[in-house]
């Protein structure tokens, strides 16, 4: 049987042994120095010239002087001696010069193991999933004398990488590559059903709008709604910029302010008056002017008022007689 413990190797008192008590002191010297161990440094090499009876050091590999021989072991000051003690894998250490905490591993003091961990929670458990977990006011991420960038890896183009930002654990918004390699941003009212709001083309920068876009709560004009048909609401457009249509009795131009313009190319008879039936109807009487194609001094007239639908037009010479010539006709009002 061995005369010391297997792990702390404190002395073992023998039978009938004299003076019992010093091999009992020695051991409580011992466990008194290794129960929660704190070392005055780590990696000494030179001893102190006054050391005080109880202090001990983890040694460096090639200590000097009364520690020379001893390079990782702990060297113990008892009253008028040094005693030498072997550390054991997976011991602990607090170091009061370094201020931090180490483990024995692989015959030397290392820092504890902060590579490779299955798992970090800081203020709150980490899971499979979450493995750094942090509950916190807030998460600082600064520079070391320079910029600073956080990289989020996937691991192929339909995968995800993106910042998910959601409100009692359920999702709201998402913005990064979602299953594409554009980039995108996606809002939820329910963190189930996801609408793309914006989509970013990886290859041309060109900016998509999937759901549309209000400015000042109104839609804007963009060239897929400039053209096409005109609506108001209460005296709010809610179409087209400008509409333009066309037919037997002429072209017309509608616009989202309520302007519309009405032309046509019109024969006058030299017996009666023509009507001309405007391509798109007026809310009130319209302005109506024209132009004559004429060999002789003439003009057009009108033989009575419009309405918000026709007008009735002449072609008259200095004389007053009718003359059957093409009028080039304009009428302009609005249309709300």
């Amino acid at each position: 049987m061995s005369d010391l413990s297997p792990n702390l190797a404190l002395p073992f008192l023998a039978p009938a042994q004299a003076q019992k008590h010093v091999t009992h002191n020695e051991a409580l010297q011992i466990l008194d120095a290794l129960a929660q161990l704190s070392v005055e440094g780590f990696g000494a090499q030179t001893p102190p010239v006054n050391p005080a009876v109880g202090q001990i050091w983890a040694l460096g590999p090639a200590p000097m002087g009364e520690w020379a021989g001893q390079g990782g072991r702990l060297a113990l000051r008892l009253p008028g001696a040094w005693i030498f003690l072997d550390p054991l894998e997976g011991w602990r250490a607090w170091g009061r010069a370094e201020g931090e905490l180490r483990i024995c591993r692989g015959g030397a003091w290392q820092r504890l193991p902060l590579e490779n961990m299955a798992g970090l929670g800081i203020a709150t458990p980490s899971d499979g999933t979450n493995r750094l977990s942090v509950v916190s006011a807030a998460s600082l991420f600064s520079h070391d004398g320079a910029g600073h960038q956080m990289k989020i890896n996937k691991a192929a183009a339909g995968q995800t990488a993106s910042l998910l930002l959601q409100s009692n654990w359920s999702g709201r918004a998402e913005l990064g590559l979602a299953g594409s390699d554009d980039l995108s941003v996606k809002v939820s009212a329910d963190g189930a059903v996801w609408t793309e709001a914006l989509v970013i083309a990886r290859a041309t920068g060109q900016v998509a709008l999937p759901a549309g876009a209000t400015i000042g709560g109104a839609v804007p004009y963009t060239r897929a709604n400039l053209l096409g048909t005109v609506s108001q609401s209460g005296g709010v457009p809610t179409g087209a910029a400008m509409q333009r249509g066309s037919g037997a009795n002429g072209t017309f131009s509608r616009f989202a302010d309520g302007t519309l313009i009405c032309v046509h190319s019109l024969t006058a008879s030299t017996t009666a008056a023509v009507t001309w039936t405007f391509p798109s109807a007026f809310v009130a009487a319209p302005c109506v002017t024209g132009t004559v194609q004429a060999a002789v001094l003439a003009c057009v007239t009108l033989d009575a008022a419009p309405t918000t639908t026709t007008a009735t037009l002449s072609v008259r010479d200095k004389a007053d007689a009718r003359r059957a010539d093409v009028m080039r006709l304009m009428a302009v009002g609005r249309w709300y």
